[in-house]
C-alpha cells in the first residue's frame, strides 16, 4: 500500500502521511490472499525449521482481532487441517493487537502442566482492510497493514524462558474504537475525539514495566530489549524516555513497515535473533497494547 494512494483516497497531504506511516509503502494483503494464510504459512516454516513432532501438539490458538477471514469460522482449526496437526484443540483468542502475547500467557499454564507436549500460538489479522483509507478522520490508523506470525511453546528447550507477564485493561476507552458494518466488510470507526489516550499509553506501560521487573527482580538498566507495537513511533520514543531506556536498546521499524498489528514484537524477536544481537541470559520486554484498550508487558530470558 502506497501512501501516495492514500493520498489520493482521502486528501490527506503526503507530508502529513509520511508522519504517520514513516514508510512509503506498506505491506498488505493482496486480493484473494488471507491473514490465517500468511500465520499458516509462518507456523509451516517454523515447525519444518524445528522438526516438531505434530502429533504431540495438543493446542492451536489464533490470536487477533476476531475479524477473520470467513464469518462464523475457526482459523485455527484451518491452519490445523492444512498443517497435519490432528490431535489438538483448536481456539481463537480476541484481545486485537495484545491478543497475541495473552495467548502466550494463557498457553504457558496447560504446556508447562503437559511435558513433552507443544502449544501452537498463531497472530494474524486483516487490518488494512479494517480501515476506511476514505476517511481523513481515520488516518491515525493509515500505517495498519498486514502480516502473520507463528510461536511454538514447550515445556523445556526453548530459546526462550517466559518470566512474567502483567496485563490491563482501562474499560473507560472500550467505545473509542469500534467497527461497523459496510458493504461487504467491517471498518474501524473512532469516536469524537478524546483527549488522553497517549498519557495512558505511557501511564499503563510504565506501571505494568515496573510490575514486571519487580516480579523478575530486575531493574530497567538489565533490560537488554524493550520491544513495542509500532503503532506510534513519538509515543515509543517518549515512553524509553520515561522508563530510562535507550533507544539504542529498542528496535524501530517505522522505515520498513507499517503497524503489522500483534505480530511487531514478533518481528522485532525474530530481527534480533536473525541478526545474532542477542546474548545468552538477556531480558527482553515486549509491550503489547490494543483498542479496548489494553496494554501488556511480557518477560523473556533467551537461553541461548
Amino acid at each position: 500500500m502506497d501512501i501516495r494512494d492514500l493520498h489520493t483516497a482521502s486528501g490527506v497531504p503526503l507530508a502529513e502521511l509520511a508522519a504517520i506511516t514513516h514508510t512509503e509503502s506498506i505491506p498488505v494483503l493482496a486480493h484473494g490472499e488471507t491473514s490465517y494464510g500468511l500465520a499458516s504459512a509462518a507456523a509451516a516454516e517454523l515447525l519444518e525449521r524445528l522438526g516438531t513432532d505434530r502429533s504431540a501438539i495438543r493446542e492451536v490458538i489464533y490470536a487477533g482481532s476476531g475479524e477473520w477471514d470467513s464469518p462464523f469460522w475457526s482459523p485455527a482449526a484451518k491452519v490445523a487441517d492444512e498443517l497435519g496437526i490432528l490431535n489438538a484443540h483448536c481456539f481463537e483468542i480476541t484481545n486485537f493487537c495484545n491478543a497475541g502475547l495473552t495467548a502466550i500467557r494463557m498457553a504457558a499454564d496447560s504446556t508447562a502442566t503437559q511435558q513433552g507436549t507443544y502449544t501452537l500460538v498463531l497472530v494474524g489479522d486483516q487490518l488494512s482492510r479494517m480501515v476506511d483509507h476514505g476517511d481523513p478522520d481515520s488516518k491515525a490508523l493509515f500505517n495498519f497493514g498486514d502480516a502473520g506470525a507463528a510461536v511454538l511453546l514447550a515445556d523445556d528447550g526453548c530459546s526462550f524462558r517466559l518470566l512474567h507477564s502483567a496485563m490491563r485493561t482501562d474499560p473507560r476507552w472500550c467505545d473509542y474504537y469500534r467497527g461497523v458494518h459496510r458493504t461487504g466488510r467491517v471498518v474501524i470507526q473512532r469516536a469524537p475525539h478524546r483527549r488522553g489516550l497517549a498519557e495512558a499509553y505511557v501511564e499503563n506501560f510504565t506501571r505494568l514495566t515496573a510490575e514486571t521487573l519487580a516480579a523478575t527482580g530486575r531493574g530497567a538498566d538489565e533490560v537488554a530489549w524493550f520491544l513495542i507495537n509500532q503503532g506510534d513511533k513519538g509515543m515509543h520514543e517518549r515512553l524509553l524516555r520515561t522508563l530510562g531506556i535507550p533507544a539504542e536498546r529498542s528496535v524501530f521499524n517505522y522505515g520498513r513497515l507499517g503497524h503489522m498489528g500483534g505480530a511487531d514484537t514478533l518481528i522485532a524477536l525474530d530481527d534480533l535473533l536473525a541478526e545474532k544481537k542477542l546474548r545468552q541470559g538477556d531480558l527482553v520486554l515486549l509491550a503489547t497494547s490494543a483498542m479496548g484498550f489494553s496494554w501488556g508487558v511480557t518477560a523473556l530470558e533467551y537461553t541461548g
